[in-house]
Parts: C-alpha cells; structure tokens; sequence
C-alpha cells in the first residue's frame, strides 16, 4: 500500500512539472520572420488629433510684431532686438525664439473637436493630423504676416503600459512614430511570465473604446494598423497560466495564514479569559 502511495505521488509530481512546463509563454519575438526576404512597407505612423488633446502652436516671422496677434503665452515675452547675422537662417531664428517661448499657453480640443485660435477664430482640428494643422494655420495667417513659420506640438501623448513588464507605468511620447515595441522597451521588456502571442492594446476611437491583440510572436503583428500606438493607448501584457497559478497559491497561503493568525488569536484571549476567571 505504502508503495502503491509513493508511485501515484511521484505521478502527479511528474504531471504538474508538465503542466508548468506547457504553461511557459514562447519567449522569441517574430519568429516566423525570414530575414533574407522579409520586406514590408512602414505603415501609417502619422498622430491624428483628437478631442482632449493639447497643442503647443508656435507662430514666428521675421516680423515678430506681425505675429503676436496669433499667439496666447502665459506671460507675454516681447522681443526687443531681432538682429539677423549674414549667418542666421530664418529656421534658425525661429528654433531659438520656440526655446524662448516655451510659456505658451496650449490649446486644448474641446470635445467637439475645436479649439478657439486667436484672430481665425474657432477651427474644427479633430481628425487633422499635426502637419495638415500646420499648414493650414501657415496659409491662413500668410494672408496677413509675410512668410510664417508654425509649429505645432501634441504635448500631451503618452500610452499606459501594464502587466507582465519590468517597469509598468505611463510614458511620455516626444514621437509622431512611436509603436508597441517603443512601448515595452520603454517597459524594461515582457517578464518571462508575459504573454507575447496575447499583448492587448486598449485605443478610444469615435467615442468609443476599442481592444485589439497582437501576437509578437509572429511577424504580422507588425503589420497591424495597432502596431504604431496613438495617443491615450493602453498596452496590457497578459500573464501566462504559471503566473496566474502562483498568484492562487500566493493568495492561498496569505488567506491561510490570516486565517491562522486570527484562530491563535482568538485561542489566545480565550485562554487569558480563562485564567482570569480561573483565579
């Protein structure tokens, strides 16, 4: 019988090392990928701005006087002498006046998709990306200013990255082109534990919340019209089964020594009670 006993015990060992075992994640990227002849387009990586979102608009000219109609900062730093050397290009010019006017108040989209610019009034942006609101604010105010530069920033992008990675948390994105992969490496990588073929990327589009899977383990995820994150995406690694075993068995063993500490407890003020009454 005592030997009967060992042998199914040395079983279900041997079929829960298993289990584990076909519980692990693949761990390589894109497997499938020939690299002799694998060869594919970039794919539309180009931000289109949304309600809620918040854009710096920088206006300049070689005029500054000309401009300032077209710009609200915070405090409003004039500038008193614009002297251009042989040596200074206008582009120049104008990257040095952005770092002097970094105060400039954003505008914020409202939820119907405007935001109320000064002199032009409010432009209905959503859906725009950030280089067709950029020329179009060019060619609106060049009807008044000579030779305009804009620039306009999204200063508000970021993407939320949790589950199975190193480092969760929401990043700030300074990038136009800023995919899943930017994203997790942002992360510290997927944990061993992390599912590569099941990483979900959560986006608002139209009012709504979408969800979205891609597998990493195989080359088409690169291609996927989710594979460039937008702004406000969330990416959720989703743990394997061995994780999610442990984490049972954690809270198993934390119920239970709760449970434990409660019943010596309980058992503890009895017997004091006791003694008391005792004596």
């Amino acid at each position: 019988m005592k030997l009967k006993n060992i042998v199914i015990g040395i079983a279900a060992m041997a079929f829960g090392l298993v289990g584990c075992s076909s519980g692990k994640t693949q761990l390589p990227y894109f497997k499938d990928i020939d690299v002799e002849s694998y060869n594919i387009p970039l794919g539309d990586f180009t931000v289109k701005i949304v309600p809620d979102d918040e854009l710096l608009v920088n206006v300049s000219a070689e005029d500054p006087v000309a401009v300032e109609p077209y710009t609200i900062p915070y405090q409003h730093p004039r500038q008193r002498d614009f002297n251009f050397g042989s040596s200074q290009t206008k582009e120049s010019f104008v990257m040095t006046n952005r770092k002097a006017n970094l105060s400039l108040q954003p505008y914020v989209v409202n939820k119907d998709g405007f935001i109320n610019f000064p002199v032009l009034g409010k432009i209905h942006v959503a859906g725009m990306t950030l280089q067709g609101l950029t020329d179009y604010l060019t060619e609106k105010i060049g009807e008044k200013v000579v030779d305009p530069i804009v620039t306009v920033e999204l200063t508000n992008f970021h993407v939320n990255v949790i589950g199975e990675v190193n480092r969760p948390g929401m990043f700030i994105v300074n990038s136009e082109r800023y995919s899943v992969l930017d994203a997790l490496a942002q992360a510290g990588d997927l944990t061993s534990y992390g599912e590569r073929n099941n990483v979900m990327i959560i986006r608002e589009e139209d009012g709504k919340r979408v969800a979205h899977r891609l597998n990493l383990n195989k080359a088409e995820a690169l291609e996927s019209p989710y594979f460039y994150l937008r702004q406000n995406d969330v990416v959720y690694v989703e743990p394997n089964t061995v994780r999610q075993a442990n984490a049972r068995v954690d809270n198993d063993r934390q119920f239970r020594l709760s449970m434990t500490s409660v019943i010596v407890s309980a058992v503890s003020v009895i017997a004091s009670l006791a003694i008391s009454l005792l004596r």
